[in-house]
């Protein structure tokens, strides 16, 4: 079984997804279509797609962002499991008809969420508390795809989580990270604009164990989905 990884920076990998996969034998293909010469992947015959975070926008003209959401709406219409993560779920939501546009401020830290009453009842989210305190990176929000159960918010970012069907799944938010991927994301030219902006350095080690913990779960009980 495998699934194919869209990454947009190399810098974005996985992170606590990769433990989830690997205990269950899940083999990973990354395309990293952001290269130049980059083979297209046969995305019919994955088990599902995840699709990565990064510094642009889903509203960017860029060839290889048509190519994800193209193979995100076969995914939706065929029945193959998707996951985005903030730019991820960005893409999910524009593939499927809905607006993606700047939030009126960027969230750029740890922040709580809160989930409503169908994320509380999420097979996936039910592990997270109400509030639970996550990393987030974002400047653009989304609208909700035709369809889609919203599942969670936080105070400046209505549009947190969604579900679409049982097996499509977008966060805005990011479970994933470990402490030395929010280290390395502070040191990148890509972000170094919203890390100027930030009032205080941004703390990688903190909730790192309760991050960890809810990975193990949410990504996991992900992975239960692909056939």
């Amino acid at each position: 079984m495998r699934v194919i990884v869209f990454r947009h920076v190399p810098f974005e990998g996985l992170g606590l997804i990769q433990p989830a996969l690997e205990e269950r034998g899940i083999e990973v293909e990354f395309p990293d279509l952001f290269r130049a010469g980059a083979t297209l992947p046969d995305t019919a015959s994955a088990a599902g797609l995840i699709v990565m975070g990064g510094p642009m926008s889903a509203n960017d003209d860029l060839a290889y962002l048509r190519f994800e959401m193209e193979a995100i709406r076969q995914a939706v219409g065929c029945g193959q499991p998707v996951l985005g993560i903030c730019l991820g779920a960005q893409l999910t939501a524009r593939a499927l008809g809905a607006r993606v546009y700047r939030n009126p401020v960027k969230e750029i830290g740890w922040f709580p969420i809160e989930l409503n009453e169908a994320g509380r009842r999420d097979p996936l989210l039910s592990p997270l508390d109400s509030p639970e305190t996550v990393l987030q990176w974002h400047g653009e929000t989304f609208d909700l795809p035709a369809g889609a159960v919203w599942l969670a918010q936080s105070k400046d970012c209505r549009h947190q989580a969604f579900r679409i069907g049982a097996n499509v799944y977008g966060f805005q938010f990011h479970l994933e990270v470990t402490p030395e991927m929010i280290a390395d994301w502070c040191t990148q030219d890509a972000n170094c604009g919203d890390v100027r902006e930030l009032n205080s350095p941004l703390d990688p080690q903190r909730n790192a164990a309760r991050l960890a913990s809810l990975s193990r779960l949410v990504f996991g009980r992900w992975c239960t989905l692909l056939k």
